[in-house]
């Protein structure tokens, strides 16, 4: 059944779209309901920045389709209640976009509004809700950047807040349970959808629509929930190789860009990415990172003419991708969209080629 606690559903939808939405059937709108302080309980603060999460279909069976960031902060936490049985939570409205629409400069002011957050002894934990299409880019991101053992948990949905079964109210709940757990300490960046609890690092989405979307295959899940308590398979450790990147003073990030590797690829196409500004490129390659002779030779032009630095990933959802022992970098288990963030906050920290390789063939 759909919560009656989305009270404001038609007015950000009508704000967002330029046109009023009909409420599904069911719907009721409430007055929102004041929550006192509980000092017994811990501080968690819900960072919002758009997407399926806050999502408004015309109706409740409408899953495909939606606009994606049409409802507030307020709104998400309005509709589960149990929320405040949890913790003391306060919403903070970042951006409101469906999340192909997340840009550096929204990841930069996310990233510095929640390292100031967790500075503060009174914050224990901050929950990120987001769009599921680039979550793992935005956490790996945040967890590159943010310094704290404090949990930072990423949370998402596959449905649409109007959907007669979203998955939004219960990840949610799931994600604030998690943020204000202390047993969440010190395990870096976490990702929670469907009762499963994934370390940002690895985690991917696997399926353009299924509710269990979110896996590191390779190097498994952390933990799952039971009854909504978060139970974890192992103590807190972080990956090996995860590197901290200071951005508090960054305003801009460099350009990199993502060749596709495929059968007859265009080669010219690494010179253009270079010639519109990328200082970086990265190759989601055939294979464990294959590309072809001659568009191996167009990048050694490129790394020779512009000192563009390139990694080479694969294109495959797991694997491992060696040095190449010629010219760029072995990616490692990174695959291409994390690659691309990991190279973009080196080079704005001034990495030189030595330091690359540090970074991306630690253990090699």
């Amino acid at each position: 059944m759909i919560s009656s606690k989305l009270l404001a559903l038609v007015l950000p939808a009508s704000l967002a779209l330029g046109s009023p939405l009909p409420l599904p059937a069911g719907f009721r709108l409430s007055i929102r309901e004041d929550r006192p302080y509980n000092a017994s309980l811990p501080n968690v603060t819900i960072f919002a920045t758009g997407g399926t999460i806050a999502g408004s279909a015309s109706s409740s069976d409408q899953t495909t389709g939606y606009q994606a960031g049409a409802l507030g902060v307020d709104i998400l936490i309005d509709a589960v209640p149990q929320l405040w049985n949890v913790s003391n939570v306060r919403g903070i409205q970042v951006a409101n976009v469906g999340s192909p629409s997340i840009t550096p400069e929204i990841l930069l002011n996310l990233t510095k509004q929640v390292q100031q957050e967790l500075d503060s002894p009174y914050c224990q934990g901050v929950v990120i809700t987001h769009g599921t299409d680039t979550l793992e880019e935005s956490a790996f991101f945040v967890d590159l950047t943010i310094r704290s053992e404090k949990p930072v948990v990423f949370v998402g949905a596959m449905r649409p807040a109007t959907a007669i079964s979203a998955d939004g109210p219960i990840n949610l709940l799931g994600a604030v349970t998690l943020a204000a757990d202390p047993l969440a300490k010190g395990r870096g960046g976490l990702i929670v959808l469907n009762d499963r609890i994934s370390n940002a690092f690895y985690t991917t989405k696997s399926n353009a629509n299924s509710l269990d979307t979110f896996r590191a295959v390779e190097q498994g899940f952390l933990g799952f929930f039971i009854d909504i308590k978060p139970k974890f398979y192992f103590m807190p450790s972080l990956p090996l190789g995860k590197p901290y990147f200071d951005v508090m003073n960054t305003t801009v990030l460099p350009q990199v860009d993502i060749l596709f590797g495929h059968q007859a690829l265009n080669p010219a196409l690494a010179s253009a990415a270079v010639a519109t500004g990328a200082k970086g490129l990265v190759l989601a390659g055939m294979g464990a990172g294959g590309w072809t002779t001659p568009g191996e030779d167009v990048l050694k032009e490129v790394i020779d003419n512009n000192g563009t630095a390139v990694v080479y990933s694969r294109r495959s959802m797991d694997g491992y991708v060696e040095p190449t022992g010629t010219i760029g970098y072995g990616g490692g288990f990174l695959n291409p969209q994390k690659a691309r963030i990991m190279l973009q906050l080196a080079l704005n920290a001034g990495y030189e080629s030595n330091q690359l390789v540090s970074l991306f063939e630690f253990d090699s």
